[in-house]
């Protein structure tokens, strides 16, 4: 009996003895799996913290735990709002990554501990959602009487689906409909995750119209000279058909993961990939491009300080985005295919130019013709179009069609973001549905059944 229970203590002490070992072992080595993702922690909780206003601890309980890797159960985190630094680790002292705020350019991780070179760099700030009561877009006047069947919609939980947060419901110019979920308003600005790319397209459209850049131009990055790569050009890029190798997969350590957390520059991450088909000839959604885009159109204005400051001037600005920021990485480049925060109001805005044809108040900021070839299908893929945006809704087949079968018309067109964020456009209605959410892509959302019941609800134009 002794000699049972002397070989049990042992047997406990190895096995604390190993664990103890694991635990100075991973502190020092860093698993590469681990540091995704306490990066993914430090970012989110810094932009929610500093952008949405929302409380670090339920962003981490919440918004980081509840939908991801069980591994993440095991994430903790320091704030100092003083210093603008949100610090999270594994088990509290495990492969520790640091994210910081910037002056309109909201958080950023340092994944290689240089938290001078992320903090060394500002745009003008976000005015945050106009006070004035004119009616919206102009201004933040809502009036939604007369609209009750609207309402009734917008509040079926079958049709906001589960772990909504926005609704608004525009109609030829005007909301008709709105709903938030508990803990969000109308100034609350909501992460659309890869709806950012669309606008990234817009941004390089404007650019364009700048006479910066030309649809057709080639030979785009110093780094490409010399190679098949030389041959990218911005047509292929916005189409999602550059050929260049990107693992998009976020369920483990991938392309994608490194760059958004592991990778200080996350344009030359990107656009270090080699070929993996010849440019222009199939379609390969990366997020990786948004960033290449955005490196691109940045390098064509030339000045540093300009670049960082176009979004608000050539874009939000005007469009009274006002609570719009588009996030960069450490290097300076905007995450063109992730981090832009704005209201869901705002992102309404957005639609309801692309419905406007580039045009707002009179001004015509993107021409018809370069939103015209946004959302007309690409030669790679006859879902996706020329401008970054889908022609058919979440969980679609390779068809254009898909949405016909829940009654939307053929025009139809979609931004799509993950966990469930999405603006569709139906120029034929005068329509912009944006819908923001919690809303993992197992749990098989459908939010094309939304839009459906709110344009049968409003009847014919």
């Amino acid at each position: 009996m002794r000699g049972w229970k002397r070989a049990a203590g042992l047997g406990v002490g190895l096995v604390v003895a190993a664990l103890a070992g694991a635990y100075v072992f991973a502190i020092f080595v860093q698993p590469t799996l681990l540091r995704v993702g306490t990066g993914y922690s430090a970012k989110i909780i810094c932009s929610s913290d500093y952008l949405s206003r929302r409380d670090p601890a339920r962003v981490l309980d919440i918004d980081v735990q509840a939908p991801g890797n069980p591994l993440l159960k095991l994430v903790t985190f320091q704030a100092d709002r003083a210093a603008g630094r949100v610090r999270s680790e594994f088990l509290r002292l495990i492969a520790p990554q640091t994210a910081v705020r910037r002056p309109g350019l909201g958080c950023a991780v340092a994944p290689d501990g240089n938290v001078a070179r992320a903090m060394d760099q500002s745009a003008p700030p976000a005015p945050g959602p106009s006070r004035s009561t004119a009616p919206w877009p102009a201004g933040e006047g809502v009036d939604l009487a007369g609209h009750a069947a609207l309402e009734r919609i917008v509040n079926d939980s079958n049709l906001a689906g589960p772990g909504m947060r926005a609704i608004v419901a525009v109609k030829d110019g005007r909301i008709v409909a709105e709903r938030y979920a508990p803990g969000f308003t109308a100034h609350t600005p909501l992460l659309g995750w890869s709806m950012t790319k669309t606008v990234t397209a817009a941004l390089v459209g404007t650019v364009i119209e700048a006479g910066r850049l030309r649809l057709d131009q080639d030979h785009l990055l110093p780094q490409w000279a010399g190679d098949g790569r030389a041959k990218i050009t911005l047509a292929d890029l916005l189409s999602m058909s550059s050929g260049l190798r990107f693992n998009e997969d976020y369920g483990d350590v991938s392309d994608v993961t490194r760059m958004l957390y592991l990778t200080p520059d996350m344009a030359a991450f990107a656009a270090g990939q080699p070929l993996a088909h010849p440019p222009g000839s199939t379609f390969h959604y990366s997020t990786g491009t948004a960033v290449i885009l955005s490196r691109i159109w940045q390098n064509a204005l030339g000045d540093r300080a300009a670049a960082l400051a176009w979004p608000r001037k050539a874009l939000f600005g005007p469009l009274g985005m006002d609570s719009a920021v588009l996030e960069t990485d450490e290097a300076g480049t905007f995450v063109g295919g992730s981090y832009l925060y704005a209201t869901a109001r705002d992102w309404a805005r957005f639609g309801q130019f692309l419905l406007q044809d580039g045009q707002w108040n009179g001004r015509q900021i993107l021409s018809p013709a370069f939103v015209r070839m946004m959302h007309s299908p690409s030669a790679a893929d006859p879902v996706y179009g020329r401008g970054m945006v889908w022609l058919a809704g979440p969980k679609r087949s390779q068809h254009a069609g898909d949405d016909a079968a829940f009654g939307l018309p053929p025009d139809t067109y979609w931004l799509e973001g993950h966990d469930g964020q999405t603006v569709a456009v139906v120029p034929s209605a005068g329509l912009v549905v944006v819908r923001m959410g919690l809303t993992p892509g197992r749990l098989g959302y459908r939010p094309q059944r939304l839009v459906a019941a709110i344009l049968k609800t409003l009847g014919p134009s």
